[in-house]
């Protein structure tokens, strides 16, 4: 794993765990300590036991009910997020084969005819577009001596952005799969020098309302603001080391999740570069060092209030945990998904609702929602926290 994801804790042997299993959780213990408030809680959903290899990347479909897997088998595996029941298995894992390292699905906006599509990449370079509920692999094409971390649609559906091992983003266009452009860094050094990156690259992330500048981010401790009409990075913001898909863009705040014991989650201005506020990860007296590797806004509004972010989830190695923030009351941490034996690799929320999904080392994936305090629902589960 160190060789695809940095720092990471060393390769345990092969995950072990039951087969066609999920556990409903039920209710939730107090969490300790003293912070500040917040009207919102977890609220313990399932988790899916069936999968058998540690998991890289997860994404929810566009309408919430599927999430798709990427395993360290080589594996695509796509569950019910309701039923948590294995519906899809799209490539089957291997022992010998490299990790499944990122998917995305396909924006469903109407000028789009085929539904249920994604892209799914691994660590040999390949690309393949998969139609989920067929099975069927409806393109493939490998990208030459790269390893492949990250991925992303435009909102319009029309291109899509991989980016990796070679430092070099490049975009593709959705109907030919053609490469409309790849973008690096420039020749030279010092001011003259065009911006870009100078090392692996872990995240990439299109402009929810421009969809012609595109961030990115990885090891070289930098985030780039590229112009995707121009070919090039057009400034950088500079701090963050992502090792992870922890990179997320709501309006005009960025958010940044750093592989790093010292302020490794963080808000920044997109306008200026200038990072608005750093967020507390501990408020409850612990001390162990939470390096994460994802970061994500939550993608559904809640009921009542209005469109600009507000929730936060991060996964991180160290305590091998999730957490949940509100940014409308100082950054509360809402609650906190544990009991991992190994690193949290991926979050991801449900576009529908605040369902947020847990993956990582351990080959298991967790669902939680967040409500209301005093609508939480079922019984108990020691993994899951609240403020």
């Amino acid at each position: 794993m160190a060789s695809f994801f940095g720092a990471s804790p060393a390769t345990a042997p092969p995950v072990t765990v039951p087969a066609a299993k999920a556990v409903a959780a039920s209710s939730v213990p107090p969490c300790p300590g003293s912070h500040p408030s917040t009207p919102l809680c977890l609220q313990p959903a399932i988790t899916i036991t069936e999968n058998t290899s540690e998991v890289f990347a997860i994404k929810f479909n566009p309408d919430g009910k599927f999430l798709a897997a990427c395993c360290g088998d080589g594996a695509i595996r796509v569950f019910n997020s309701e039923t948590g029941r294995m519906a899809y298995n799209l490539q089957r894992g291997s022992a010998v084969a490299l990790p499944s390292t990122a998917v995305k699905f396909r924006p469903d906006v109407e000028s789009v005819k085929t539904k249920n599509v994604l892209v799914s990449a691994d660590a040999l370079g390949n690309v393949e577009h998969w139609h989920m509920t067929s099975g069927k692999c409806l393109h493939s094409f490998k990208e030459e001596d790269n390893q492949i971390f990250a991925l992303d649609f435009r909102p319009d559906a029309t291109q899509f952005a991989t980016a990796g091992k070679d430092t070099a983003i490049r975009i593709y266009d959705e109907q030919t799969k053609q490469q409309v452009v790849k973008m690096e860094r420039g020749l030279g050094f010092g001011p003259s020098a065009a911006p870009g990156h100078s090392n692996r690259v872990f995240a990439v992330k299109f402009h929810p309302n421009d969809p012609n500048v595109l961030i990115s981010g990885g090891w070289d401790n930098t985030i780039q603001v590229w112009d995707c009409r121009a070919g090039k990075a057009q400034r950088s913001i500079f701090g963050p080391h992502l090792c992870g898909e922890a990179i997320d863009l709501q309006g005009d705040v960025i958010l940044t999740g750093s592989h790093r014991a010292d302020d490794p989650l963080e808000l920044w201005d997109f306008g200026s570069g200038e990072k608005i506020s750093t967020v507390k990860i501990f408020d409850d007296g612990r001390s162990e060092p939470s390096q994460l590797y994802s970061a994500q806004f939550a993608k559904a509004s809640l009921s009542g209030y209005d469109e600009k972010p507000r929730l936060i989830a991060c996964g991180s190695s160290g305590v091998n945990e999730a957490r949940v923030y509100d940014m409308e009351n100082g950054n509360c941490c809402v609650g906190v998904v544990g009991g991992m034996t190994r690193a949290v690799f991926a979050t991801d929320w449900s576009p529908k609702a605040n369902k947020l999904a847990v993956a990582g080392g351990d080959a298991s994936i967790r669902f939680v929602n967040v409500v209301e305090k005093g609508n939480v629902e079922g019984g108990a589960d020691e993994n899951v926290t609240q403020n």
